[in-house]
């Protein structure tokens, strides 16, 4: 029976960032993943032979800036490319709009369709990035403990100063006023051209289960773009694909000593009177450790391995009202050969594309979710990775990856089935031929990831991407919920580090910085 100081359940981007400051401080280490391979939601798969994907995320928005400082990730082999063209929106008639990483260049595409709203442009970049910047601060924060916040936990929100001496108190209620709103209020305040307000659209309703008309998207919008550095869509590729974000960060990780052992599957968390003792293994291994740190969603966490019956009723009452609601779906097409989309240049293709011609498709799309079906006319977002990585696909093949909305996990009357999967696919697929004339002559082999697969394969709850909806009543403080949101949990010796805490979701490591930061505390 082996001793650690700390086990991390989990080996996606939160569990290894968690693993490598730990051992890096000179903790004994052990990182226990239930796959063959780490990753989670940075995970890269061959989905078909000779062709390749990344599972879920083909770009990253942000990673932790602490983080890369601290680890010297660059050392390990972790290249970030930020295209020219961030994302180009995909209009009617060939009418596009991209969105470049130059402001300048992204006012003049604008400016084709409306001079108004290019001459608001920067001033909107900027507007966004300044909020950010609030969000920014309090990422890094530990949220204070309610109701009981006492001197040394406002004393640490100091780092709010920064942010509050540079823009002033007006850009405090610019944030008080923003993040509750929904797409269509923001939009209104800027701008006319019906494209550049759905895109805009887009980033707020990225990964949820909600349509742009749902108070807070405007907080779910910034979020997007902390550490975006102005920059709109803010986007950036991982050069060998988004896996070797993860690579990385294990090589840190071993490199301070920590162990790592992959199709390991954490049946219990093991509790006496005293909290956590250590972890039971699917095969009847019993593994000791001082302290223990899930990196899984909170239901996976405390329902499933914890118990409910080591669970005070108050504790489980919170953990029941988690909304997860996971609506996103991913597919992989694998390609004979490129496809050509009307309206784009061969040297535009490496960037991400998005079908959202207006913000009444994006709601249209979202009613699925209310009624429990699969959109007809689904949002979709999509990139060539294998433009970016030539070991993706055959010489002369190509991979399409896109991500799906509205797909719910809960459906009404219905199944996930392959079936079920089958009209998802035509679906998007006749959304796609709207821009990629003959797009099904090309397809040799497709690939469907439901919520429900993303379930069962990656432990996901009800497939929620970010481990549980980015809502204002899912934040901070209330994130995963007000007795755990401080990385601590009602458990002593159990802590949590993955997205369900704060600040959420994406393959930032801000989480996983974070609860180190408690764990080395004690």
């Amino acid at each position: 029976m082996n001793n650690y100081d700390v086990i991390v359940i989990g080996g996606g981007i939160n569990g290894l960032a968690t693993a490598s400051i730990l051992s890096k401080a000179g903790k004994r280490t052990l990182v226990l993943e239930s796959r063959n391979t780490v990753g989670g939601m940075a995970s890269s798969m061959e989905f078909t032979p000779g062709y390749k994907c990344n599972v879920f995320n083909d770009t990253i928005k942000w990673i932790d800036p602490r983080l890369e400082k601290l680890l010297k990730l660059s050392t390990k082999g972790l290249e970030l490319e930020q295209p020219e063209i961030l994302k180009i929106a995909l209009g009617e008639n060939n009418k596009h709009i991209s969105f470049h990483k130059k402001n300048s260049k992204t006012v003049e595409s604008i400016a084709r369709y409306s001079k108004n709203d290019s001459k608001k442009w920067e001033e909107f970049s900027s507007y966004i990035s300044k909020l950010a910047h609030f969000l920014e601060k309090l990422y890094g924060l530990t949220p204070p403990s309610l109701p009981n916040a006492g001197l040394k936990e406002i004393l640490g929100m100091r780092s709010m100063l920064g942010p509050i001496s540079k823009h002033g108190t007006r850009g405090i209620v610019d944030l008080l006023r923003v993040a509750p709103m929904m797409m269509p209020e923001l939009a209104d305040e800027w701008f006319e051209n019906e494209l550049l307000r759905a895109s805009i659209a887009s980033s707020g309703i990225h990964h949820l289960s909600f349509g742009p008309f749902a108070a807070g998207t405007g907080y779910n919008l910034l979020h997007q773009h902390v550490h975006g550095n102005g920059v709109f869509h803010n986007a950036q590729f991982v050069k060998g694909g988004t896996e070797r974000f993860a690579i990385a960060l294990k090589d840190c990780a071993e490199s301070y000593g920590a162990e790592i052992q992959t199709s390991k599957k954490v049946i219990s968390i093991d509790t006496n009177d005293s909290g956590c003792i250590g972890v039971t293994l699917e095969d009847g291994e019993q593994v000791i450790s001082k302290q223990i740190v899930s990196g899984l969603d909170p239901n996976n966490t405390f329902i499933n391995l914890v118990g409910p019956s080591n669970l005070s009723p108050d504790f489980k009452t919170q953990l029941k009202n988690i909304r997860y609601r996971g609506s996103t779906a991913r597919i992989h097409f694998a390609l004979n050969n490129l496809p050509k989309i009307n309206g784009v240049s061969d040297d535009q293709m490496k960037t991400i594309f998005s079908i959202s011609p207006s913000i009444e498709y994006l709601e249209r799309a979202s009613d699925a979710v209310k009624y429990g079906r699969i959109a007809e006319n689904p949002y979709v977002e999509f990139v060539l990775p294998s433009l970016l990585n030539s070991d993706f696909a055959p010489n002369g093949r190509h991979v399409l990856s896109a991500t799906v909305q509205y797909a719910p996990y809960h459906l009404r009357g219905l199944e996930w089935s392959d079936q079920l999967k089958d009209q998802l696919k035509t679906n998007v697929i006749n959304t796609l031929e709207k821009v990629i004339p003959s797009f099904r002559s090309i397809i040799k082999h497709t690939s469907v990831i439901s919520p429900l697969d993303m379930e069962k394969e990656f432990g996901l709850t009800e497939g929620n991407l970010n481990q549980g909806e980015m809502t204002l009543d899912q934040f901070m403080f209330m994130r995963p919920t007000i007795s755990s949101s401080q990385y601590r949990t009602p458990i002593k010796n159990l802590y949590l580090c993955g997205a369900g805490t704060h600040p959420g979701g994406g393959l930032h490591g801000t989480n996983g910085f974070n609860a180190a930061r408690e764990v080395l505390k004690g």
